[in-house]
């Protein structure tokens, strides 16, 4: 195992590498996602287009395994951006995580320590970023396809320093396993102060 990261312009060969296992690896609960590599394509522009964007790769010999990304706040979409703008918040001074993805296999061994420490020092590089924050997918409780054994990653992401805001919130829409068309899921974010 080894990892990997790469930088702005450096990202565009990993593009696929992701768009195959964000399909892989949100098909799981709590995302149930029927991604296809069309949608991933568009989607993932907006990394190709950021001069900041970070991918940290997970590497198991030439296979890629894991991959972590990041971007300046203000160069996401609006989607993302909105309940910020709406409660107050710079944009220019949060720096974005966006997707962690990890084959089921590779997990428990601090892979996803690694992820989070290598995107808040690459902020914290950059050197105008006050806060890192990530957003995550909330569904009941009682939803029919959550697994008996599920465990939510809220008590890592604590661990990590990350703090719940509920009340930044956002929707974002995908097709779910078993859905004909997309549907909007709600989302909100956890922050982190960078010091």
């Amino acid at each position: 195992m080894h990892i990997v990261v790469r930088q702005g312009p450096e990202i565009g060969p990993h593009i696929d590498d992701l768009a195959r296992l964000r399909i892989e690896v949100f098909r799981a609960f709590p995302y149930l996602y029927e991604g296809s590599l069309d949608y991933e394509q568009n989607y993932l522009s907006t990394y190709a287009s950021s001069p900041e964007s970070l991918f940290v790769l997970a590497f198991d010999g030439e296979s890629v395994v894991g991959v972590s990304t990041g971007m300046p706040m203000d160069h996401e979409t609006e989607a993302f951006r909105k309940p910020f703008v709406e409660g107050g918040w710079n944009p220019a001074r949060i720096f974005y995580f966006a997707e962690s993805v990890l084959l089921p296999r590779y997990r428990g061994q601090g892979i996803g320590v690694r992820f989070f420490e290598e995107r808040e020092a690459y902020a914290r590089r950059l050197g105008r970023f006050e806060h890192c924050c990530f957003c995550a997918v909330e569904r009941p409780a009682d939803h029919p396809l959550r697994p008996a054994d599920y465990v939510p990653l809220h008590a890592f992401w604590t661990r990590r320093g990350y703090v719940h805001h509920p009340e930044l919130r956002t929707e974002f829409s995908w097709r779910d396993i078993g859905e004909r068309e997309e549907s909007a899921k709600p989302m909100s974010f956890w922050m982190k102060e960078l010091r």
